[in-house]
């Protein structure tokens, strides 16, 4: 398929070069608008300047609905065109995907722009500029389909015909009434299916799930998968105010994941840079808050200085057991972050009960391991118990640690996520080290001569 649209690409530009206007539009017009938009925004300057004569600024729109903004540079492809021609575009993309484009201009450009869109078109723009980011009104489109409650159904397809041209889905057909006050919703299967002379309000479901401008993008995404709706209507006082649609679902449930996994292993993943000196500061405080954090583990190593110098074989088993500890809280942690975010936690009594049983399983075994590994390897059975109790003991408390501190956090209003896998490894290896050693302490006289 993709060869294909290879083959595709090649023949537009072909048409592109040689001017062949008709061939390029009717080729250009069999892509899904997706593949349309990444051909647009591929191509060299000179070649958008010819389809930006060959289209209008209501076909153009429709490419640039498709257009990720942060993948581009979206002031270069809007300079590419006449003011007025980008302004007529922007108004003709539905409202949420202009907001987004809009968003990522310079003030000066978005005065411009909106100076020169009808006066009605620029004021819905700017309220929705308004909202902060992540949240539903910032999602959210004003192209929905809404009809009072006192129409029959077959006065009400009428007027689903007539608007679904404009609308950016029809699959759900709001319900006002007489003072607009958003009282129920009714299908497009609905619709279809009960005879004419029915009235919406006897047949519209009243069971109304909505959000509000302010509410958070994140509960807006888990509404909408529990609820496994096609879009969700916002409201402000009961009144319809817009919609937001699967695809922004789509979008933000892909964003917060990435936001979720960059705090999770402490990089920026959201936004990739390509510049390596910006790439290494973004990452460095981090490391740098690590590397303190790792002192305080360097700091009792050496405070137990002197236990190291009576018995160096302690000193092989440092890296094995802060290492399995780590992997341990960060399985923890990892498992933590999805509860919270799936909002399965229950009381922080079972949940503890729950982690210290999963932690003493888990540092039974790997103790037990150890400990015959150990004693096998060293012919020395005081050191294998040694080892494989610190194993043990530091795989619980790190098991406990990664499960309890991103609860903690958001329990207190932190995001969770930002127990990182960096962090929760570093604080493992102190917790393990301090463990390590004061067990290695109640034995030391047996395996000195180890």
């Amino acid at each position: 398929m993709r060869d294909e649209l290879s083959d595709q690409a090649h023949h537009l530009v072909q048409y592109l070069e040689h001017g062949e206007r008709e061939a390029f539009l009717d080729g250009f017009d069999e892509l899904h608008g997706y593949d349309q938009a990444v051909f647009y925004v591929t191509l060299p300057s000179q070649l958008r300047h010819q389809i930006i004569e060959w289209l209008t600024p209501t076909e153009l729109a429709a490419v640039f609905d498709e257009i990720e903004p942060e993948d581009v540079d979206l002031n270069d492809l809007l300079e590419e065109m006449s003011p007025r021609y980008a302004a007529q575009m922007l108004n003709q993309m539905y409202t949420d995907n202009s907001v987004d484009l809009l968003e990522e201009v310079e003030p000066r450009e978005l005065a411009m722009y909106l100076a020169l869109m009808p006066k009605t078109d620029a004021d819905e723009i700017r309220r929705l500029l308004n909202y902060e980011d992540d949240t539903a009104g910032s999602l959210m489109g004003t192209e929905f389909v809404a009809i009072n409650q006192n129409l029959t159904i077959g006065q009400a397809m009428t007027a689903v015909k007539r608007a679904a041209q404009e609308a950016e889905q029809i699959t759900y057909i709001y319900v006002v009434d007489d003072e607009e006050t958003l009282v129920g919703v009714i299908s497009l299967r609905s619709l279809i299916v009960w005879p004419d002379e029915a009235r919406v309000s006897d047949v519209m479901d009243t069971n109304l799930i909505t959000v509000e401008p302010s509410d958070d993008q994140e509960d807006v995404a888990r509404l909408m998968a529990d609820y496994n709706f096609v879009s969700m209507p916002v409201v402000v006082e009961n009144k319809l105010v817009g919609i937001i649609t699967v695809d922004d679902i789509v979008d933000v449930i892909d964003e917060e994941a990435a936001e979720d996994y960059s705090r999770l292993a402490g990089v920026d993943v959201v936004t990739l840079e390509e510049n390596p000196f910006k790439s290494a500061t973004k990452r460095l405080p981090w490391l740098i808050g690590l590397i303190f954090l790792g002192m305080g583990t360097a700091s009792v190593i050496n405070t137990f200085d002197g236990l190291v110098q009576q018995a160096s074989i302690l000193a092989v088993f440092i890296s094995l057991i802060t290492g399995t500890a780590g992997n341990a809280g960060t399985q923890s942690l990892a498992v933590s972050v999805r509860r919270i975010a799936l909002q399965e936690t229950s009381s922080l009594l079972r949940m503890l009960l729950t982690e210290v049983l999963i932690g003493a399983m888990i540092g039974t075994t790997a103790g037990i391991t150890i400990f015959l590994v150990v004693w096998v390897w060293k012919a020395n059975l005081l050191l294998g118990v040694a080892v494989g109790l610190a194993m043990g003991v530091a795989i619980l408390v790190a098991n406990v640690a990664g499960s309890f501190i991103p609860l903690i956090m958001d329990k207190i209003g932190v995001d969770p996520a930002v127990a990182s896998g960096p962090f929760i490894s570093t604080l493992s290896d102190l917790t393990s080290v301090i463990i390590y050693f004061n067990i290695a302490g109640l034995f030391i006289s047996h395996f000195v001569s180890a």
